[in-house]
């Protein structure tokens, strides 16, 4: 994407009233001003509260606000040039119930209060799979832990990935951490069963992994 169009998108997204663009220090420093009150402020209801991770374009969280009217969804990136586009399209097709926020995944406790959140999606994460890189493994020990703080009690975690190793990096991590694995499965398309939000709704990036035959995976589990 040229620099000409990242910029056209960074101030269409400012004008967007479903984009919220918080500084670092406006968070870390203060008690940002959303921190706990994202139904009653931006949704206008008190429907449950879910967030994906690594939104990308935002094709996941539109889908989701779509399929689940009942509930208000948040994506979360820190490239706003590429949400752009789920944030535009939740504006034309008008889908109240999608926001998206463009900080880091690793500030999330400051963004959200204790026991805010219902569920988390996170999909099609990097999986960071040089050795250096695990600190920013997003079902790493310490992400978990961010997660748990937001999290209400029993909250439902997703991860979808087409990184075999991020699969069983996760499954691994959750057994040995003795959390609740509710459900998995290493080849959502093959195998009977599959949760239609989990077929059905499908990324950019999902849709050339599926062209190239690579077996998309998924876990749902909650953190103790």
């Amino acid at each position: 994407m040229g620099s000409k169009n990242k910029l056209k998108r960074f101030k269409e997204n400012e004008t967007f009233e479903n984009v919220f663009q918080p500084t670092r220090e406006e968070l870390v420093t203060k008690t940002y001003q959303l921190k706990g009150k994202w139904r009653s402020e931006v949704f206008k209801n008190e429907n449950p509260l879910v967030l994906e991770l690594g939104c990308g374009k935002g094709e996941y969280t539109v889908g989701l606000a779509q399929r689940y009217p009942e509930k208000n969804f948040i994506g979360i990136d820190i490239k706003g040039a590429r949400f752009w586009r789920g944030a535009k399209t939740a504006l034309e097709d008008n889908i109240p119930n999608a926001a998206f926020i463009r900080t880091q995944i690793e500030l999330i406790e400051y963004v959200f209060a204790e026991n805010e959140v219902d569920e988390i999606w996170i999909t099609f994460p990097d999986p960071q799979i040089k050795y250096k890189r695990t600190k920013h493994r997003m079902t790493n020990l310490k992400f978990l832990e961010r997660y748990r703080k937001v999290l209400k009690p029993k909250g439902l975690l997703h991860l979808k990935t087409d990184s075999e190793f991020m699969h069983g990096y996760t499954l691994g991590l959750l057994h040995g951490a003795g959390h609740e694995v509710l459900y998995a499965n290493h080849n959502v398309y093959k195998q009977e069963g599959s949760p239609a939000e989990v077929t059905e709704i499908q990324t950019f990036y999902e849709n050339q992994y599926l062209e190239k035959d690579k077996p998309i995976t998924y876990i749902r589990f909650q953190i103790n």
